[in-house]
């Protein structure tokens, strides 16, 4: 399978480091903003095309699909080209940054019947399918999530420390791993709250927000999310459930009192990257849906559409 990234940023080579470990893919084909740097990094994965444009990739004889890491702003419209020329596409979470684009990129994929797909990485990480397998099983019913996602970005740069030339968000990228996933663990949300603080006054974006979630089995979720913390970084979960209590650190997991628990064997790999293109690629070849589809996440960015207005009528 020949497949291209776009995006050869700091997140593009976590994929690019993934695919490496699965059987049978070819990565012929590197997009980045500028040539020098895309270049280096095509060299350093031995791909033997870097360019700056996304429409002479598609044109390459035999490519398959695309991984999208671009900035968030291009990911709609890029997901749309891709399958518009009729190529399969995985595009790094968030999808979009409002709703209408979503929709569109969901009425292109089902007009298409092609592979499309949503990087919502917390579904594969070894740490929250071992919490996911419990519920499947009957094992376990969560009560409550609490999840804090925290970052010091006051300035914009990336997870490499170097400048970034568009701006992150909380709500429609950070708080979209959360929405998601307590749908996923707890079933369909059916109410959402949401506060934030002050709006930085060169990046425009809130720098701390808070959210509440309401699923239809009556499990809750508070989410506290800040680019103002200067302490330990990143996403934190602790599931609340009626026969356990865990804390799940990315690809960790422990119990509530801190019992480291084994997660071999919950997956082929503990990286979840690596797993989330596992199933794209998997989903391809067997030509079924894959977890964390399009359609299957779009009821995420429902709720942060909604959340957005409830915002915007508060300022």
């Amino acid at each position: 399978m020949k497949i291209a990234l776009a995006g050869a940023g700091a997140f593009g080579e976590k994929h690019l480091d993934g695919l490496k470990n699965i059987d049978g893919v070819e990565v012929v084909s590197v997009v980045g903003r500028n040539l020098e740097p895309t270049q280096a990094v095509a060299a350093k994965y031995g791909i033997a095309h870097a360019t700056t444009e996304l429409a002479e990739t598609l044109a390459l004889p035999g490519l398959d699909a695309v991984i999208l890491c671009t900035p968030t702003q291009m990911h709609a419209a890029q997901a749309l080209q891709c399958l518009e020329a009729g190529k399969h596409v995985q595009v790094e979470i968030p999808l979009c940054d409002n709703l209408a684009d979503g929709e569109a990129v969901l009425a292109m994929a089902q007009k298409t019947g092609l592979t499309a797909m949503v990087g919502h990485t917390r579904r594969f990480n070894p740490s929250h399918q071992f919490v996911h397998n419990k519920i499947a099983a009957g094992e376990l019913n969560i009560q409550q999530m609490d999840v804090q996602t925290y970052f010091f970005r006051r300035k914009n740069i990336n997870a490499k420390g170097e400048p970034r030339s568009w701006t992150d968000h909380l709500l429609w990228h950070h708080a979209a791993h959360t929405v998601d996933l307590f749908a996923y663990q707890a079933g369909p949300i059916v109410q959402a709250n949401a506060i934030e603080g002050p709006h930085h006054p060169e990046l425009g974006i809130a720098m701390d927000m808070s959210i509440q979630l309401k699923a239809e089995s009556g499990a809750i979720c508070t989410l506290s999310l800040s680019f103002n913390n200067d302490g330990p970084l990143g996403t934190f979960f602790r599931y609340i459930g009626d026969t356990g209590t865990y804390i799940a650190r990315y690809d960790d997991l422990v119990t509530g009192k801190e019992e480291p628990i084994d997660l071999t064997g919950v997956a082929v790999s503990s990286n979840g990257i690596e797993l989330q293109d596992r199933e794209f690629i998997a989903a391809i070849r067997e030509g079924r849906e894959p977890n964390a589809s399009v359609a299957q996440v779009l009821p995420c960015y429902r709720v942060l559409d909604a959340l957005e207005k409830q915002l915007e009528a508060a300022r």
